[in-house]
């Protein structure tokens, strides 16, 4: 029977062939004038009529992701994009190329490390700890999961999904919690952007993370309360790899779309997503600044995308997501001059809000999460408006409390597991495993009296905001979910959401509404206008997520906030 794509319901009789070889060329290939692409069919086309729209082309199909219409393809033709565009069956061809690696450092989320005039500061925090480093942890004392884990610590039987640059099994606060058994990198190395490969298949090996953003996610959500190190805000809960990231930091389309799909057939509970997909900060329909290759490209993200978000999503997955870190109001965007970020060089793009969509944060049945600093104020590079916004969470920030000792401290930010060899590659730790000096107040390792350590750094962002809601959203799953058919358990997706706003803290815009970030040295292009009322606005949502009122708060059906 052919099958047969629209957004609103997927075929899913296919299996999703997720071998090394049908996810991408090996970067240590020969030579070729090969180039990869990622095609997708429009609405309604036939599996078999899409193939051969694309063999005319001058494309072969590599692999397929059937659920969703999208193909990984290769050809030698220079003109193939735009010969796939102007397939009526196929909306477009999105090239997978890059330019240059990710900058070492990044500027939001590792800004401390950016600033000279960083201060080493260790702000008191107060509240119960079950782990040595937990006093450390203000964003789970803010959000109760101190309290929460005496009610619901999580259920083993939970799964969430980091959908990110890989997890470091190795950390002791991460081992735990890792399923072996569904964890899979859907993302194999690619030397332009990731370096040379680490071993010969150019797919690493899943337990490992080579770029530490995914490890760091993976604490917040679900390290072990174990007496080590620190502890997530869902302690108990299982935690599985789902390696859709490069090392650098991109998020290409086809592994994206791929571990989604993976998720609803596996059926993961909930899957985070800190990230937006690459090259495109705004995907949309018909840019005029764009050329029509480029459109074409977009076009084909956007159906993607969608069409992935509601097949896990009707697979009982609850999708959450960062807002972003480009101090901007989502429903008014500004002019994007980042895109593309990879290759060609970056133009100025006006973005209109009717056409444009930032993937996956303004995505269906996607719970986009703002960041907040420790005083609770919305942090400076954090997106917002009530267009898009759903919660918000601590994402740290790292220039918080103006005028205290508190200023500008690494302590303001999110502390969480990261890889050992990571941070000996960006300078914190040497050789021999032990911290640099100079580090002393932003690095931190533990180790067992075995000698088995783990390592702990800080990181911002609504990255690190988006995770501290996943961990809510997996204790109300495990608080309220039901056995289902054949052993499973889970809950659905709108009750999780539901049950996540109704019992968020609701917090009331600042006044003035229309926030300036000068005293944190911020020029006008952080101004900040928060919308709304004490139920829902601009810069929290329906409020801070609270994991506290999440588990003691009885459940009702169909409720709304």
């Amino acid at each position: 029977m052919s099958k047969r794509f629209t957004v609103g319901a997927v075929a899913t009789a296919a299996v999703l062939a997720l071998t090394a070889a049908s996810l991408g060329v090996p970067a240590s290939a020969a030579p070729s004038t090969s180039r990869t692409f990622t095609v997708v069919a429009e609405d309604g086309v036939a599996a078999d009529t899409a193939v051969a729209a694309i063999r005319a082309a001058g494309g072969t199909v590599v692999s397929s992701s059937d659920e969703v219409g999208m193909f990984q393809v290769t050809s030698d033709r220079a003109d193939f994009a735009a010969r796939a565009a102007a397939a009526p069956t196929l909306i477009g061809a999105a090239e997978q190329k890059a330019i240059g690696r990710k900058p070492k450092l990044d500027r939001v989320e590792q800004e401390h490390l950016l600033t000279a005039s960083a201060a080493a500061g260790t702000a008191a925090r107060h509240g119960t700890t079950m782990d040595p480093l937990d006093d450390k942890l203000w964003g789970l004392e803010m959000i109760r999961a101190d309290k929460a884990r005496k009610v619901e610590p999580g259920d083993r039987r939970v799964t969430v999904g980091v959908l990110d640059t890989g997890v470091d099994a190795s950390n002791p606060d991460i081992a735990p919690n890792f399923n072996w058994a569904l964890s899979r990198n859907f993302a194999p190395d690619r030397i332009d952007v990731d370096g040379p490969c680490e071993v010969p298949s150019c797919l690493d090996a899943v337990g490992t993370d080579d770029g530490g953003h995914g490890t760091h996610v993976a604490g917040t959500i679900g390290a072990a309360a174990n007496g080590f190190g620190l502890s997530g805000v869902a302690p108990n809960v299982s935690l599985v790899e789902l390696k859709g990231g490069q090392d650098s930091g991109y998020f290409f389309l086809d592994p994206v779309v791929n571990a989604l799909v993976y998720a609803g057939h596996s059926g993961i509970d909930v899957v985070n997503m800190s990230f937006y997909v690459d090259p495109w900060l705004y995907n949309c329909t018909a840019n005029p600044a764009d050329s029509p290759e480029a459109q074409a490209e977009q076009r084909a993200t956007i159906k993607a995308m969608k069409r992935a978000l509601v097949f896990a999503h009707n697979k009982g997955v609850t999708l959450v997501g960062a807002l972003g870190n480009n101090n901007e109001d989502l429903g008014a965007p500004r002019t994007d001059t980042s895109s593309p970020d990879y290759g060609a060089d970056p133009y100025p793009r006006p973005i209109d809000n009717n056409s444009c969509w930032d993937l996956p944060t303004e995505g269906p049945h996607v719970i986009g999460v703002s960041s907040v600093g420790p005083s609770g104020k919305k942090a400076d590079y954090s997106n917002y408006g009530t267009e898009q916004i759903s919660v918000a969470a601590p994402g740290g920030w790292f220039r918080d409390g103006f005028d205290t000792d508190t200023f500008r401290t690494d302590a303001n930010m999110i502390l969480s597991s990261y890889p050992k060899h990571v941070l000996q590659e960006e300078g914190s730790v040497d050789a021999d495993g032990n911290i640099v000096a100079g580090f002393e107040e932003s690095v931190f390792k533990q180790c067992k009296r075995n000698g088995e350590c783990g390592y702990y750094t800080y990181l911002q962002g609504t990255s690190m905001a988006s995770p501290h809601a996943a961990g809510v959203a997996a204790l109300i799953v495990s608080r309220y979910g039901k056995p289902q058919g054949r052993g499973g358990f889970g809950m659905s997706p709108d009750q999780v959401e539901q049950h996540l706003y109704r019992t968020a803290a609701e917090h009331a815009c600042p006044e003035p509404r229309l926030q300036q970030y000068r005293n944190e040295g911020r020029d006008e292009t952080y101004d900040a206008y928060c919308a709304g009322g004490l139920n829902f606005n601009g810069f929290y949502g329906y409020g801070i997520v609270d994991a506290y009122a999440a588990v003691k708060t009885p459940l009702k059906l169909n409720a709304r906030p």
